[in-house]
């Protein structure tokens, strides 16, 4: 099919409401639009560099918690969380009672998004992937009774109410159909579609079938992630777009209601490889930010300490950047070292400006990794 002959659906007549009732996506994509590949050629290179850097940075994985957290807080932001990137790292024992329960809907996301990507080494990116990944992201959280980890056997919709809904999506007897389509589509090997195009058609499908009752968003922006990991686009799972979804709030549900109103799927295209470059982009930036502070860090901070105390201030520099907020208990237990040794330890990179104190306490005191942290929250 060719792009320009694409049509998203139609809406299908039910007891006092109508149905969008999308078109399958598993058939083959003709995209002849020099724009729409110059886009594609933009977003592949800038894949590429930050692949590229992510083979630089030494202890990735560390690194690669701060974005799954910052994905985690992002995403579910978008979903009406409050939880910022320091709380997704804090104990529930350091929140109020008020914080708990946006806190553990963060929590979920982020074993969720740990979980899937580790299944990925045994299960292909699928429906029965996606069902176990979202029974994770509802355990024990709002939504908990919404059918966790199983398509939704009633209507939803989006909005105040069936019959005021800004979008009704199919009626639940076409979803089975739908995501088993939409499964061939991910991974047909007879279809030549870019595997960027092949997400960005798959993600707007997704969040117009809605499959679950809860939960779509987070899920269906997940599931980018997942596919780039799968397909091998991405070494490591660095690249998560939930950021600029929530920057571009507004252009976002627009251009996807658009695909449905009046099958402009090109627009979409655009919108979606745009952000990919962006994010892409904003990602490898911050990779040479951290290493820049690595750097720093190790020149002009480190070499201040005794010799005795260099090794253990190594030892809990590493942990830092894969989990920037502690307490003296944490990095005692961490490194192996007694609770006197771990207080002094941290006093001393608090005087040179590596941590800071957030609590005003006492007792309980949490340290933060402020600049590192700041390199996440300021990338765009």
């Amino acid at each position: 099919m060719d792009l320009q002959d694409f049509r998203a659906g139609a809406y299908e007549d039910r007891y006092e409401y109508r149905a969008f009732r999308p078109e399958p996506i598993c058939h083959e994509w003709v995209i002849a639009d020099p724009e729409l590949s110059d886009l594609l050629g933009r977003a592949d290179r800038a894949l590429g560099e930050l692949n590229a850097f992510g083979q630089l940075v030494p202890d990735i994985d560390f690194f690669i918690r701060m974005y799954v957290a910052k994905e985690a807080t992002q995403s579910s932001r978008i979903e009406g969380t409050q939880t910022n990137i320091e709380d997704a790292f804090k104990d529930a024992a350091d929140l109020t009672p008020e914080e708990r329960d946006d806190w553990s809907e963060v929590q979920n996301y982020i074993r969720a998004i740990n979980t899937a990507i580790e299944s990925l080494k045994t299960l292909p990116l699928s429906s029965r992937l996606l069902r176990q990944t979202h029974a994770i992201l509802l355990d024990g959280v709002r939504g908990e009774h919404k059918q966790p980890g199983e398509f939704r056997t009633s209507q939803n919709w989006i909005g105040p109410s069936l019959r005021n809904a800004v979008f009704v999506p199919p009626h639940h007897e076409h979803v089975p159909g739908l995501m088993s389509d939409l499964e061939r589509f991910l991974h047909a090997q007879d279809i030549f579609v870019h595997p960027l195009i092949r997400i960005a058609i798959a993600h707007y499908q997704f969040e117009t079938i809605h499959p679950f009752l809860d939960g779509n968003g987070r899920l269906g922006r997940l599931m980018i992630s997942l596919y780039l990991a799968s397909e091998g686009l991405m070494r490591q799972p660095a690249l998560y777009l939930s950021d600029y979804f929530e920057r571009n709030k507004t252009a976002y549900v627009d251009a996807m209601m658009a695909v449905r109103q009046g099958d402009h799927m090109r627009e979409w295209l655009v919108f979606f490889l745009h952000g990919v470059e962006e994010t892409a982009r904003a990602s490898a930036a911050v990779f040479r930010s951290v290493l820049d502070l690595k750097q720093r860090i190790e020149s002009t901070v480190l070499p201040r300490l005794s010799s005795r105390k260099q090794d253990n201030a190594q030892a809990l520099m590493r942990h830092l950047y894969a989990r920037p907020v502690v307490d003296v208990k944490w990095v005692a237990q961490t490194i192996g070292i007694a609770t006197n040794t771990s207080a002094t330890l941290i006093a001393d990179l608090v005087s040179f400006g590596v941590l800071t104190e957030i609590t005003g306490q006492r007792r309980n005191r949490l340290f933060v990794f402020q600049d590192y942290i700041e390199l996440f929250r300021q990338s765009r």
